[in-house]
């Protein structure tokens, strides 16, 4: 490769980084405080990872070694169930932590998948890394707790709503709270989420036309 070009693609890559890099310091500022050497030396424990469409990061029976923040871009989670058919559990849009918690703490193979929606970048950190991360800097800690609790939280709500919510409410609901997700996400992907068929939830939409 020529040195011109080999310059301009570390340039664009460290440039790239960088940006990722505050968004995520953003991030955790959000719930904690930290200094401006401390986050460098957080940094180190990420790698970045670009991802192109429908490009998996995890598939059925591999183990989980990775925890993926979302810097720019969508990730999904999903199973496939007894008919084959996809369902999705989970989405992650920018500053959203994805990985299969299971087989992640365990090293057991995952019964998911994880996808790139779209086109996605995230920062990345290994199992083991993470351990050390949590090591060094204890504050990191409050932060995946705080991280964590939100996500269960979530998970909380989402099971209310599939016990006590009719399909119809179950759908308006989401787009109540969430109408740029909604629009954002392919169709037959929300559908998978909500457990219906693309079909049922065409026939929802309609209602909201008329």
């Amino acid at each position: 490769m020529p040195v011109d070009i080999l310059l301009f693609f570390n340039f664009t890559v460290l440039k790239k980084k960088k940006i990722m890099s505050g968004i995520f310091k953003a991030h955790l500022q959000k719930f904690i405080t930290i200094t401006d050497e401390e986050f460098a030396l957080i940094m180190e424990y990420f790698e970045v990872r670009n991802l192109g469409k429908k490009e998996n990061l995890l598939e059925e029976g591999q183990v989980c070694r990775h925890n993926y923040f979302v810097t720019k871009g969508l990730l999904r989670k999903f199973y496939l169930n007894e008919k084959g058919i996809e369902q999705t559990t989970e989405f992650a849009i920018e500053t959203w932590w994805m990985t299969d918690n299971i087989s992640y703490e365990h090293k057991t193979p995952s019964e998911f998948y994880i996808q790139a929606v779209e086109k996605t970048e995230a920062l990345v950190i290994s199992a083991e890394s993470q351990d050390q991360l949590l090591d060094q800097f204890p504050v990191m800690e409050k932060y995946f707790r705080i991280v964590y609790q939100r996500a269960f939280a979530a998970s909380q709500n989402r099971v209310k709503y599939i016990f006590s919510l009719s399909k119809e409410e179950f759908y308006f609901n989401l787009l109540s709270k969430h109408p740029e997700f909604v629009q954002r996400v392919p169709q037959y992907l929300i559908a998978s989420f909500l457990g219906f068929t693309p079909e049922y939830l065409s026939e929802i939409r309609k209602k909201i036309v008329l």
